[in-house]
């Protein structure tokens, strides 16, 4: 399996293509980074250097790829957060330049908008991007369960409003829905968080204990392996199962360690082998 990721790039920590590279490799998958900015840290910290790139700079990198016959070939395009229209042309440019090359392709957007507690945190510039220009022409989004009420315009909260909700995104264009970080009422209880993976007529519903513990970075390595796991073997369900196992085992590992930053390399068995320990049930 070959994708092309087009993310940001930190040198201490993991986030964006720093979080998502290595898990896919770990588990055999041939990446092509790209990087829409190379910065000492991820910002929040409130301070970093180096520099951001620009959507010159990102086309001039994949026709170099395409100059080699790196696009033939391509199982997926892989995105996380965009900052504004100069990179999300580029995004969307090279997403219709790899399906010429890999007509079977699909183009996997992680929609970064923002959260429930703090609401949008992107410029309305992005909001308008993501919402209008980029997730109709996604094939498979991973939004949190905010993000999913943003871009259609909803208010998801319990399982049936999730579900149709994630319905209406895709009448807009995606035809697969990975659901992050589900708060529901009727839920077990409040120690626990979900995910809910749609593909074709089936829904998916994975629950995991919550961890006290906000990790940066952690949304990215989801969207990738749940990428991964699908486009490898078409099953939701378990493509679910192995994300939310692989990516718990990640946080725990964080918790334990007492840092902040993810404990990327040290999991690394956590994505060749997850331990399965949660199982998805089929609620559609």
């Amino acid at each position: 399996m070959r994708i092309l990721s087009i993310q940001s790039s930190v040198s201490f920590g993991h986030v964006g293509n720093s979080a998502a590279v290595f898990p896919l490799q770990r588990i055999g998958v041939e990446v092509m980074p790209v990087y829409t900015v190379a910065f000492s840290n991820h910002t929040g910290y409130g301070a970093w250097r180096g520099p951001m790139l620009t959507g010159t700079d990102v086309r001039e990198i994949v026709t170099g790829i395409e100059e080699r016959g790196g696009l033939a070939g391509v199982d997926a395009v892989l995105s996380g957060y965009q900052g504004g229209d100069d990179i999300g042309d580029a995004i969307l440019d090279a997403v219709e330049r790899v399906k010429q090359h890999s007509p079977n392709a699909i183009y996997a957007c992680d929609p970064v908008l923002g959260n429930a507690v703090s609401g949008c945190h992107v410029a309305p510039e992005v909001q308008n991007l993501i919402r209008d220009r980029v997730v109709p022409r996604a094939d498979l989004i991973t939004p949190n369960q905010f993000e999913l009420g943003f871009i259609t315009g909803t208010t998801p909260t319990t399982l049936e409003s999730t579900l149709e909700s994630v319905d209406r995104a895709r009448e807009i264009g995606p035809k697969t829905v990975l659901v992050t970080s589900v708060e529901r009422p009727e839920r077990a209880s409040d120690g626990v968080i979900e995910m809910l993976a749609v593909h074709g007529d089936e829904a998916w519903l994975i629950e995991t204990p919550r961890l006290p513990l906000k990790a940066n970075g952690s949304g990215d390595v989801t969207a990738a392996l749940f990428t991964a796991h699908l486009t490898a073997t078409g099953d939701a369900g378990d493509a679910l199962a192995r994300t939310a196992s692989s990516v718990f085992t990640l946080l725990e590992n964080t918790l334990a360690s007492g840092e902040r930053e993810l404990k990327l390399v040290e999991s690394q068995e956590a994505y060749a082998h997850p331990s399965m320990q949660f199982e998805a049930t089929r609620v559609r």
